[in-house]
């Protein structure tokens, strides 16, 4: 499987009491749908996962799938700090349906590159469906090195790398250990980062895995299909206009600021689970602004 463009990290929209809120959800994916999103990511670091238990994941997974129904991939996000728990959450998955499972590096335990390399390798020997790494130290406290990446890049079910670094270097690393499943299409590079996606994507990078694109999907999705096809005139002119709302939407910790953002659009109700919170109102006026400027609100 090969997934390339803008993928949608999408949000898991909750009630006032952190329960699920299923109609929004579909009223979001047909959203993305609509704006020529190429894929959508639930339940990863934007669908809270990390306050979602393993039953509510699995269950999650399953509605998104079949609400979906093939119209586009729907990468699963099934990372655990416990290889096991990541394991199980991939099987689930695979068994729902799922196109291919995104895996967040473990997060707390700071394991080494070693075992960074053995995880992901057990996860993809033992579950056999399309498989994206995640690196993303700045909420994990681990980095995993790009040697390590080239490493897992010729696995039969390893597809791709998610960077969320926002270090192009690393993707200039990238691309050149990686070098040989790239070029035989076998492997893909994904920014993690929505300030430097466009950049990512015209040094080589195949797609980008956003959170803007939550509520601006059509800009993002055009913005890289013009990176990955050249057209830097128009490239360049969607990656300044969406600048500053990629800056205000990670003003608080991400989900934070998209779901208030799918708040003030009608999209959501204002439902998060603790330890996350409300938008802080010293933001509201910053981000309102904006989305008035993008005729968002």
């Amino acid at each position: 499987m090969r997934i390339t463009g803008a993928i949608t990290a999408i949000t898991s929209p909750m009630l006032a009491d952190g329960s699920i809120d299923f109609s929004a959800l579909e009223r979001l994916v047909d959203f993305q749908i609509d704006n020529g999103i190429s894929a959508i990511v639930a339940i990863g670091t934007t669908g809270e996962s990390a306050t979602i238990n393993f039953s509510e994941h699995v269950d999650l997974i399953k509605y998104f799938v079949n609400y979906v129904d093939g119209r586009i991939p729907l990468i699963a996000g099934t990372g655990a700090n416990s290889t096991q728990e990541a394991i199980e959450l991939t099987k689930a998955a695979k068994q729902a349906g799922a196109d291919a499972a995104l895996l967040v590096s473990p997060y707390y335990n700071k394991p080494s590159q070693e075992g960074l390399f053995q995880h992901y390798s057990k996860i993809a020997d033992e579950v056999d469906i399309p498989q994206i790494l995640y690196n993303v130290p700045s909420r994990t406290a681990s980095f995993m090195e790009s040697k390590t990446v080239s490493r897992l890049s010729s696995h039969p079910n390893i597809i791709g790398h998610k960077d969320a670094t926002g270090d192009l270097d690393v993707l200039d690393n990238l691309k050149q250990l990686c070098d040989k499943d790239i070029s035989k299409n076998n492997f893909c590079l994904y920014s993690g980062d929505d300030s430097t996606s466009y950049q990512f994507m015209k040094r080589g990078g195949h797609g980008t895995i956003s959170v803007s694109s939550n509520i601006i999907p059509k800009l993002i999705s055009n913005m890289a299909s013009c990176a990955i096809n050249n057209n830097e005139e128009e490239g360049s002119s969607i990656n300044q206009r969406v600048s500053e709302i990629n800056r205000i939407l990670f003003l608080e910790s991400n989900p934070i600021p998209v779901k208030y953002a799918l708040y003030l659009m009608g999209f959501i109700k204002l439902g998060i689970r603790l330890p996350l919170t409300i938008l802080d109102k010293k933001f509201h006026k910053e981000l309102k602004n904006e989305l008035k400027q993008l005729d968002l609100i």
